[in-house]
């Protein structure tokens, strides 16, 4: 039996779902519903809101610019996604929309845009950050939407690293050894993060600055010079083959 329903639309919500409740519609999802996949009344759909898992739920469409639905019965329990933050520097704004799909198909719980001296990109859209989040969980039949940042400059989130979070600190710099066994040489940390660059890469100080992190991890993603987007589906697989849920108990 497959996992997930992939016939029936996904909708994130707000609002908490329980049995028998009626959950109105944003006019813009009424509008998705209704009048881009031509659902009616009655039709299933399966809503979820980060908490309170999946519901398998009716579409009520009083009309073509408003609607609601009417919950019935828990289809998955909420699950949780590793305890897992990605940190970035911005991009420009397509490459920017792609990398926070792919990083919430990855697993990520926490998103965090950095500026570093190089970085391109000099300010983060937040919404549309979010959108794209909840754009990627509906599609993929993820039920957690990562908290995601303000941008904050790399030298602060540095001074107040918790010891005790593992920074994976992806260095093109870096010697090129085999980076899944380099992760595997160490004890399985309870809470980590990944660090991918600007297009640019890191300046020679803010390499040394990172290098001397207590407890930082530095990885090479292979041989070739990867673009940043790229580079963090690489470095997001390869934790969570080494140390995320991809592993089998």
């Amino acid at each position: 039996m497959p996992r997930y329903d992939f016939n029936a639309p996904r909708l994130f919500v707000e609002a908490d779902l329980e049995a028998e409740a009626q959950i109105p519609l944003t006019r813009e999802q009424a509008n998705y519903l209704v009048n881009v996949l031509r659902l009616r009344e009655g039709d299933q759909i399966l809503a979820f809101n980060g908490r309170d898992g999946e519901w398998r739920s009716t579409l009520s469409a009083s009309s073509r610019k408003a609607a609601f639905f009417h919950v019935q019965e828990r289809a998955r329990a909420q699950d949780r996604a590793p305890d897992l933050q990605y940190l970035f520097a911005p991009l420009k704004q397509a490459r920017q929309d792609y990398m926070v799909q792919k990083a919430v198909e990855m697993g990520v719980r926490r998103l965090r845009p950095v500026m570093t001296r190089r970085t391109q990109a000099s300010r983060v859209n937040l919404a549309r950050m979010r959108a794209n989040a909840i754009e990627a969980a509906e599609q993929c039949g993820i039920m957690t939407i990562p908290d995601i940042d303000p941008q904050m400059k790399l030298e602060s989130v540095v001074s107040g690293w918790p010891p005790d979070r593992l920074l994976i600190f992806c260095d093109e710099d870096a010697e090129a050894l085999d980076p899944l066994a380099t992760l595997l040489a160490a004890p399985a940390p309870q809470s980590l993060a990944v660090l991918i660059g600007p297009e640019g890469g890191f300046d020679p100080g803010e390499r040394e600055m990172l290098r001397r992190l207590p407890g930082v991890t530095v990885l090479s993603l292979g041989p070739r010079i990867l673009r940043a987007d790229t580079a963090a589906v690489a470095a997001l697989a390869l934790v969570q083959a080494a140390w995320g849920d991809w592993r089998s108990e």
